[in-house]
């Protein structure tokens, strides 16, 4: 038998309890992944968003270290507009990080297909071809200053084995960019376990129907694998051009004739540590803070082209 309906009265309550405990507002519950992450925001905070509000307020002022500042408005801004001797550090890290990323990303790339292939001693090879990379950049300068050295240096010495006189690498101003060019070389072991990853998703099956159609390896290279690794190339690009603008500790310790050393992060350091003038590095900070965001942002404007689909491929 069918259990017997409740009474209309009960009914009427039971909905209207319901109706209340609908309308009582829940309590959120706060997940304990807020405090998992709550100590990278305290950093964020103390060691980053902090500074960055004080190097703002800073760069109001005119403050000589040594002293008490004093307030200046935008004028560290109309100075800088006329500074002529920022916008030549500014021009010396534009022209290194045009010359540089490119070859630096095809060095990257060109290190990973070899040692992608089957070769003995490749975990070897791939640690020492990563090495540079996790080397301090102090260290880096240091090697490069002796390898470098007109007169008693490692290059030139090798070039005069075989009858060339070596330039003034450090010394001649058109041959420092060159010459921070083989540093930035030396270190492109970096990306190139991006890349290594990349190639190993690429399917071996296109590879294989691309050969059966009679493709060789640099159309196979051009239509198959590097559309396939927009993505590792499209990240591997905004993080070498965002390196080419932070350049600083071999630049500190190598230097270079004719101002042709001075890159923006080195011209700031000395501006505020040498010249003691911290209110007008700061404001060059945030010049290059919006110069950066603006490069970076002409990139991702172009981002559709960095990534693979299908409309990719099929044109």
């Amino acid at each position: 038998m069918p259990d017997p309906e409740p009474p209309p009265d009960a009914a009427d309550r039971a909905a209207r309890a319901a109706a209340l405990v609908a309308a009582r507002p829940r309590r959120r519950r706060i997940s304990p992944a807020y405090a998992y992450i709550a100590p990278w925001f305290v950093a964020f905070a103390v060691f980053a968003l902090v500074p960055m509000v004080m190097s703002l307020v800073m760069s109001l002022t005119d403050w000589p270290v040594i002293g008490s500042p004093t307030w200046r408005g935008l004028g560290n801004f109309t100075e800088l507009a006329r500074d002529q001797q920022f916008w030549r550090s500014l021009w010396v890290t534009v022209r290194f990080g045009v010359v540089s990323v490119p070859l630096g990303m095809a060095a990257s790339l060109t290190v990973a297909m070899v040692l992608n292939s089957r070769v003995r001693g490749l975990g070897l090879y791939r640690t020492v071809y990563y090495l540079p990379a996790v080397v301090s950049g102090v260290a880096v300068g240091l090697i490069w200053r002796w390898v470098l050295d007109p007169s008693a240096g490692l290059v030139n010495g090798a070039l005069a084995v075989v009858g060339v006189q070596g330039p003034g690498w450090l010394t001649d101003p058109a041959w420092v960019l060159p010459s921070y060019t083989m540093v930035a070389l030396w270190g492109a072991g970096g990306g190139m376990l991006t890349y290594l990853v990349a190639l190993n998703e690429v399917p071996k099956d296109l590879g294989e129907a691309a050969t059966l159609q009679g493709a060789g390896w640099w159309a196979r290279l051009w239509f198959v694998t590097l559309p396939l690794m927009r993505p590792i190339l499209f990240y591997n690009l905004v993080m070498g051009i965002i390196g080419a603008f932070k350049k600083f500790n071999d630049a500190y310790v190598l230097g270079g004739a004719g101002g042709e050393g001075n890159f923006l992060m080195l011209h700031i350091y000395r501006t505020a540590f040498e010249h003691f003038r911290m209110g007008y590095a700061s404001a060059m900070s945030w010049v290059f803070l919006l110069i950066v965001l603006a490069v970076t942002g002409l990139v991702f404007r172009f981002s559709d082209f960095w990534t693979f689909s299908r409309g990719n491929e099929e044109s």
